[in-house]
This record gives C-alpha cells, sequence and structure tokens, in this order.
C-alpha cells in the first residue's frame, strides 16, 4: 500500500519512465497559486516592486535584481531550465517536502528560523479555527443533499462583500485540487488524500477524491474554509501521511507518477489561505460595548444598548436598563440600524433617555469609527422636504413597498418617514432612512418596475394612481435625482440560493432564495414559508450571507418548512410566523393579503404584475407617469 509520499523520494528519473507522467501539460496561468517546479507556492508582491521568488529554483531576493522584464527567474539559468520535464521534478520536490536546490545569485533564502515561527503562527491559526468552529448541526437538513437533490445553485461567495473572505475570496471555482482528511481508508491514524472541487455552493464545496474520475460514489461535501482542508503540499511540510482511498487502489501501480502528471499545473489554495479565513473572521466590536439602536417597540426612536455577544460580525444587544435580559435585539455590525452613542442628538433624532446616566461597570462606547459610514450628500440645494411623497419598503411589513411621506428632515441627510394610511398619531412608527437608503424610491418606482405598490389603508379608489393621489392630498412628489440611482454589479440571479436574515425576526438566519431582482433590490423568499412572507432586501444587505456561513461561524440555521407544514400552511404556519413576527413590528400591522380583504369586501383587486425581472446592473429608470 502507498504510505504517503515520504516512500516516493527515489530520482526523478523513475517516474518519468511511466507511460503517465510522459505528456507535457502546460501550466495554467491563474491568480491562484500554480503547482509546480519546486514544490514552492508562488505569490507575486505588488507586480511592480518589492521581493519575488524565482519560478524555477524558488529562491527569494529583490525583484529588481530578477532576470527578465517580468522578473519570474532570479537568473539566466533558471528560465532556460524551465521546462517540461521540471516541472514535472517540481511537483515531486513539493509533494516529497523537498527544498530549492538550485543556487540563485540573488539573495535571501528564509532563515530556518523564521520558517518555524510561521510554522508555529500557522498551527495556532489552526487551533483558534478549530475552536470557533465548532458547526451547529440542523437535524435533518443538509445544504449538500439539498442542492443536489435539486440541481440548486448558490449565490457565490463574492456576492457578500461583508462576509468573511468576500473580498478575497479569488478565482476559487471547480477543478482546485485540496489536501483532505481520506475517509475511504482502515488506518488507525489520520491520513489525507487529494481531491478536486465538483461544484461550488457558496462555503460548501463537493469534493471527489483524485483517483475516481467520473465516479461519484464517494463525493463528499465539505466547507472551504474548515479546518480540515489544506493545499496542496501541506502534507509534506506538515508530515501528514497522504494515502490513496482503499476503493481505488489497485487502480495504479505507480502512485507518484499518477499524481505528478494530474497536479502538473493544477491550481490549488493560496498557502495563506487559512491566515486569511481566520483575520477576516475579527470582529472589532466587542462585548460590553455601548451603542444607539433603534427601540423595537417604539421605531421612531433610539435607545442605549450594550453588546452582549458577536457570532460571525452579528450583534446581540440588549437594551441598556431592561431588567429582562431576553429583551434583546439582533443585527448585523454593518446594520445601518445601530450608530455610535450621541448620534442621536447630532442629528435631531428621538431618543429614549437612561434614567441613570452613569455607565454600569464594565460598560464602554463603541468608538464611532467602527460604524458603516453613509454617503455624504449636499443639503445646500434642491433637497427633501417635509411632506413630499415618495415610495418606501415598509419596515413593519418588509414584504411591501408602500406609498409614504416624508414627515421630518434630519441633519446629515436623513429622513423620517411615514407609511400613509397607518401611520400613529404620535408619529411613534416613523422609522428613519438616510436619503441614500436604497430602501426609498421615486413616485413611479412600483408602476416601471411592476411592482406591486401597497397603497394607503382606507384608500378606496382602486386601482391606485400617483397623479390623483397627489392631487387629492395636494402634495408634491421627491425629485426624482435626490435618490440613490447606484447599481452595483451584484452577481446575484433568480433562484440562487443563500441564507438571510427573518428581518421581521432577526435573531432567526434561514434557508432562502433570491426570486426578483429589480437592478440592486432583491426579493428574498424564506423556502418552506409561502410568498406573503418574502421581504425585499438590498444587494449589499448586511443581513444576507452565503450558504455554509452559519457552519462557518457556528451560528444556528433554521432550515425550510418540511412538507407536512407546507400543506397546512393556511392555519398553523401562518400563526407561527405572526408569532413569530410580532416582536419586531411593535404596533401589529396588518399583511397585504388582510388589507386586501378588508378594502374590497369580496370585489376583484389587482395590481400591476411583473412580467419580467430585471436582471442587468444598469441604471433603474425613474419617473412618474403624468396623467391628463
Amino acid at each position: 500500500m502507498f504510505d504517503g509520499y515520504d516512500s516516493c523520494s527515489e530520482d526523478t528519473s523513475s517516474s518519468s519512465s511511466s507511460d503517465e507522467s510522459e505528456e507535457e501539460v502546460a501550466p495554467l496561468p491563474s491568480s491562484l497559486p500554480i503547482i509546480k517546479n519546486n514544490g514552492q507556492v508562488y505569490t507575486y508582491p505588488d507586480g511592480k516592486s518589492g521581493m519575488a521568488t524565482c519560478e524555477m529554483c524558488g529562491m527569494v531576493g529583490v525583484r529588481d535584481a530578477f532576470y527578465s522584464k517580468t522578473k519570474r527567474f532570479c537568473s539566466v539559468s533558471c528560465s532556460r531550465s524551465y521546462s517540461s520535464n521540471s516541472k514535472k521534478a517540481s511537483i515531486l520536490a513539493r509533494l516529497q517536502g523537498k527544498p530549492p536546490t538550485k543556487k540563485a545569485k540573488v539573495l535571501q533564502k528564509q532563515p530556518l528560523v523564521a520558517k518555524l515561527a510561521a510554522y508555529a503562527q500557522y498551527q495556532a491559526t489552526l487551533q483558534n479555527q478549530a475552536k470557533t468552529k465548532a458547526a451547529i448541526p440542523v437535524e435533518g437538513f443538509s445544504w449538500g443533499n439539498y442542492i443536489n437533490s435539486n440541481s440548486f445553485t448558490a449565490a457565490p461567495v463574492t456576492c457578500f462583500k461583508h462576509a468573511p473572505m468576500g473580498t478575497c475570496w479569488g478565482d476559487i471555482s471547480e477543478g482546485v485540487r485540496v489536501e483532505v482528511p481520506n475517509t475511504d481508508c482502515s488506518l488507525p491514524t489520520k491520513v489525507f488524500w487529494i481531491a478536486g472541487i465538483v461544484k461550488l455552493a457558496g462555503y460548501n464545496a463537493l469534493l471527489r477524491y483524485e483517483g475516481f474520475e467520473s465516479d461519484s460514489s464517494l463525493d463528499f461535501w465539505c466547507n472551504v474554509c474548515g479546518s480540515d482542508i489544506h493545499p496542496v503540499g501541506w502534507c509534506a511540510t506538515s508530515g501528514k501521511p497522504l494515502v490513496p482511498p482503499r476503493t481505488i487502489q489497485h487502480k495504479y501501480t505507480n502512485w507518484k507518477a499518477f499524481l505528478v502528471k494530474r497536479l502538473t499545473g493544477a491550481k490549488t489554495l493560496p498557502p495563506d489561505f487559512s491566515q486569511k479565513v481566520s483575520e477576516s473572521m475579527q470582529y472589532p466590536f466587542k462585548t460590553s460595548m455601548r451603542v444607539e439602536v433603534v427601540d423595537k417597540t417604539h421605531l421612531c426612536r433610539t435607545r442605549v444598548a450594550v453588546v452582549e455577544s458577536v457570532i460571525g460580525g452579528r450583534l446581540r444587544l440588549v437594551y441598556e436598563e431592561s431588567e429582562d435580559k431576553n429583551d434583546d435585539f439582533w443585527c448585523h455590525m454593518y446594520s445601518p440600524l445601530i450608530h455610535h452613542i450621541g448620534w442621536s442628538r447630532s442629528i435631531g433624532h428621538r431618543f429614549k433617555r437612561p434614567d441613570i446616566t452613569k455607565k454600569q461597570d464594565g460598560h464602554f462606547d463603541a468608538p464611532p469609527h467602527l460604524f458603516m459610514k453613509v454617503k455624504e450628500v449636499d443639503a445646500a440645494g434642491e433637497w427633501f422636504k417635509e411632506g413630499m411623497k415618495l415610495e418606501a419598503i415598509d419596515p413593519l411589513n418588509l414584504s411591501a413597498i408602500c406609498v409614504a411621506t416624508i414627515r421630518k428632515v434630519l441633519a446629515d441627510g436623513y429622513l423620517m418617514i411615514g407609511i400613509d394610511g397607518s401611520e400613529a398619531a404620535d408619529g411613534s412608527d416613523w422609522f428613519c432612512y438616510h436619503a441614500t437608503s436604497p430602501s426609498i424610491f421615486p413616485v413611479g418606482f412600483c408602476e416601471i418596475n411592476m411592482i406591486e405598490l401597497t397603497p394607503p389603508r382606507g384608500y378606496a379608489k382602486l386601482p391606485f394612481k400617483w397623479f390623483d393621489y397627489l392631487r387629492e392630498t395636494d402634495s408634491i412628489a421627491a425629485p426624482v435625482k435626490l435618490f440613490n440611482k447606484e447599481v452595483p454589479n451584484h452577481g446575484f440571479h433568480v433562484g440562487m440560493k443563500l441564507e438571510a436574515v427573518d428581518l421581521m425576526e432577526p435573531r432567526l438566519v434561514c434557508v432562502a432564495t433570491v426570486t426578483r431582482i429589480i437592478h440592486r433590490l432583491l426579493r428574498i423568499h424564506f423556502d418552506g414559508w409561502e410568498d406573503e412572507y418574502d421581504q425585499w432586501v438590498d444587494c449589499e444587505s448586511p443581513d444576507l450571507y452565503p450558504v455554509g456561513w452559519c457552519q462557518l461561524t457556528g451560528y444556528q440555521l433554521q432550515p425550510p418548512a418540511p412538507q407536512s407544514s407546507r400543506d397546512s400552511q393556511s392555519s398553523s404556519s401562518k400563526q407561527k410566523k405572526k408569532a413569530k413576527s410580532q416582536q419586531y413590528k411593535g404596533h401589529k400591522k396588518m399583511t397585504s393579503l388582510q388589507l386586501k380583504e378588508e378594502l374590497l369586501d369580496g370585489e376583484e383587486y389587482s395590481f400591476l404584475q411583473g412580467a419580467s425581472d430585471q436582471e442587468s446592473n444598469g441604471s433603474a429608470s425613474y419617473y412618474i407617469k403624468q396623467e391628463p
């Protein structure tokens, strides 16, 4: 039995005699590390200056002293020796963990002490991850099975800039090779083998052991950011055995030659991938920090809350001076609902003052620089004014975009918005949106984009027409040019799976699907629930996460409602969902379905339905259709 690569220390020529190792495999250019030559993984510091690594011998030196315009080699001889044979030999060296053998004319080899220190730091990082990455299993639900059995696709990690690795995922894709534990083995010790990514779903990858070709019988799902996945070459440097799976041990007599052929030019993870994962999961917010957050029972004001825990960047906040420690509120650290202490006073927002001004022992104000910055606006010229009409996502019913009014203009571009026809007399359900918020829209937005617009409660002149309503209420529409019309290249497509916060019960993260895309606006459907519980969410919302986020961070994932529940949703599931959402709502609000029934008393009721969704990332068209 092949017992790892340490047993393959014979001269390179012994493997080159094999037919399998004679084929020349061209290297694949990529931003990912390429497995080649002497076993090193090469990265180029900045492409222009600094240090560089020779692609032939692996020596590290000052980039300007390297040979040729591309600075890929340390000398002329290294450049000329770069051939298919040397590539094959370098694969063997990498798998055997051999150091570079050529002498470079340029400069510094890393001292042994530095290598040992780096390795010790790497091991410490892995131990850290093992402690923080304990997955919380969901009984009966597996993302892998769910995706495989239904042929679903998942939104890529690069769609979620706020999530771990969201900005440094690179081009990890199908075909990337990694070293993973070999579960098809009877040895008492933990051994590894090389596998390739067959399919990606968020952080999760469907892996197939090298040598299985088209046989998927032992394919398995694994979180790419988990502590058991390593770049090719990790076993050699860590002294771990590579053992082929028992099922295919008989297929090849020369595994060394097989791997040389298969791995030459293949992609693998960056050598510092594990370190990047660890760094991207460090969060600046700490327990006992004080913040200002929206009061969930009176949305028009904020109050002080204390960070009780931080999980994956999500904060569990407990309202200060609350006797009930379960009086909490969940949100992401980049949520527009939280601010630094003193924010409300600075912009003129309503604020519930604490009865005791002295901070409790151990509590301290979160530094202002930790909070998400909003885009600066110029309110000196034409600007929003009280009484102007617009369309806005109802914060108490996120499945609805409603007719709304600007009730108050605050400082720094903030606006207090009220939903027409359902406002409390004291304005306690006004909600604060910034002028650049993607949750407010100019008059006519829904009609243009074929979205159902929720009219004011009690408004009898249906179907609703903006032109008539503005005339009847003697009001004007907010100027279109004041709204945010930027549409980023977000990468989402209809049908993609993800994990999403139920914003009506923000402690819950659920299995969800993108069902509509209107420029930067996403319609999020919670799998297993009825459509009336869908929510409109911005494409850059910090409440959306890649598949596998809960497993990576240790957060509890809410699986789809089972089939039995779907059949009886008209009764039991509706009650569950209502009970779940009322805590955030504060004041009970009717759903669009209930409103429809009350207004119509059985009469036919229709809104414009979307015939097609706009999935392009171009700018939206905003206007109000003027009617005579």
